[in-house]
């Protein structure tokens, strides 16, 4: 089991809340719950918002080590540890490694990730749709967001700004890797 299921479990179990009420109240099915509390995956990112809201706990609540109520600073000779969220829906790996840049913030509204995004994945993608918004920076490569029924090319330098309720897919557009800058805000 993985740290987020642990903290996701002691959470519901500290409120006294059941796998069937956390679906209730996530809008997720009892089987992605099934799913979440037995993996020792993360949970994909958008499942994991709809939980924190339906816990009444900040997404950072899940993917903090320590938390400061100063400034958080990252030296560019820091090695982060990706996070891989498995896909909404299923048990395989994303295809996304997400580096959190203020993981150890406390009382955040934002969270900073530089996101390496891997071509070729195996398997279907499964867009996301969660309440808050998102915006992308390309730092390397160039990719495809699929955003409800439009889809946008970005390159390096290009940047994309929207409301994530709207489902939405982020992929390389070719099968060279790509890295952006995503800070993900998500209402308390």
């Amino acid at each position: 089991m993985n740290e987020v299921t642990q903290k996701i479990k002691t959470l519901c179990t500290d409120k006294n809340i059941s796998k069937e009420e956390l679906a209730k109240r996530s809008g997720l099915t009892i089987e992605q719950i099934e799913l979440i509390s037995t993996s020792d995956k993360i949970p994909s990112l958008s499942s994991l918002i709809k939980i924190a809201r339906a816990l009444g706990v900040r997404l950072g609540t899940f993917l903090d080590d320590s938390e400061n109520i100063g400034p958080v600073v990252n030296r560019s000779a820091d090695v982060l540890q990706p996070a891989t969220f498995s896909s909404q829906l299923s048990t395989n790996n994303s295809h996304m490694d997400f580096f959190s840049l203020a993981a150890r913030k406390a009382g955040k509204a934002m969270e900073p990730f530089v996101i390496d995004i891997i071509p070729g994945m195996k398997g279907d993608k499964v867009s996301s749709s969660h309440e808050g918004e998102e915006f992308i920076y390309v730092l390397k490569g160039s990719i495809s967001v699929s955003y409800g029924n439009e889809n946008y090319i970005l390159n390096k330098g290009d940047s994309i700004y929207y409301d994530s309720i709207v489902d939405h897919l982020i992929t390389t557009v070719d099968e060279e890797p790509a890295q952006i800058l995503a800070v993900v805000y998500s209402p308390f």
